[in-house]
């Protein structure tokens, strides 16, 4: 299913012990754009911390009762590596955190998910991912700091990131909602962070190396939009780009 960050932030967090806290943001890489870790604004209750909840633990979105379940207990929470609320997340804490809860490591291996291209909540099928080789070294933003960078096209900018969607399957950032109100006011736009060029993090700014031209003839998205997969294919007939669920597809069947 997908949904807008800002949709998701402020749903509330049902651990297996009670709630603990709303969305407040999340945190993903800049490789496979796939959300590492939700962060958790838990009020009154670990104060001074961030409280980040790597999806392993996130079970189910439930839009209609606004909240996201939690495979955690409240002490499992408590007691797994702090980090405190003015830091950035270090590779040394990821590696405590990970190996806290002894889930698979995503970065050991070539995937969005390490070895796999989804998330195996299966113990027995981890085979060895724990172990922290890496296969390539993550950078992790937030949704809240991306909010505002510029979209530059191959022939100028196109507006700015307004939204993210994710996919909570996958917990994969699948596009980028591109609000284009200083060149095209009143519309809003979709690009896949996977047709992206580079993202220079110092100017602020994703390049996308397609004309400006075609991103304004792309299929219009508004907030109301139901994405279909027959939108989303569209979509990617459009760009002349291949579907993401066909490439996962594939890797699922290479993985096997």
């Amino acid at each position: 299913m997908l949904n807008t960050a800002k949709i998701l932030k402020g749903y509330s967090l049902h651990s297996l012990d009670g709630e603990i806290g709303k969305v407040k943001e999340f945190y993903f890489d800049d490789r496979h754009w796939a959300i590492r870790y939700l962060v958790a604004d838990t009020g009154n209750w670990l104060t001074g911390r961030q409280v980040l909840i790597s999806p392993y633990a996130l079970t189910a979105v439930n839009k209609e009762g606004q909240y996201i379940t939690v495979d955690l207990t409240k002490k499992q929470i408590e007691d797994s590596p702090s980090l405190d609320s003015d830091k950035p997340v270090s590779q040394q804490f990821e590696e405590s955190y990970y190996g806290h809860f002894g889930w698979p490591l995503y970065w050991a291996g070539p995937n969005m998910w390490g070895p796999n291209p989804f998330i195996v909540r299966d113990g027995e099928k981890w085979s060895g991912s724990t172990k922290s080789e890496k296969a390539w070294d993550p950078h992790l933003r937030s949704t809240h700091e991306v909010s505002g960078y510029h979209i530059q096209a191959a022939d100028g900018e196109v507006g700015h990131v307004d939204d993210f969607i994710i996919e909570d399957e996958t917990w994969a950032i699948r596009y980028l909602i591109i609000d284009t109100q200083n060149w095209w006011p009143g519309n809003k736009l979709l690009v896949s962070p996977r047709w992206s060029e580079r993202v220079d993090w110092s100017e602020s700014k994703v390049f996308v190396n397609v004309p400006r031209e075609t991103i304004k003839e792309s299929p219009g998205y508004t907030a109301e939009l139901l994405l279909t997969r027959e939108y989303e294919a569209r979509l990617h007939r459009h760009y002349n780009r291949q579907g993401y669920w066909a490439d996962e597809q594939a890797a699922l069947e290479h993985s096997h």
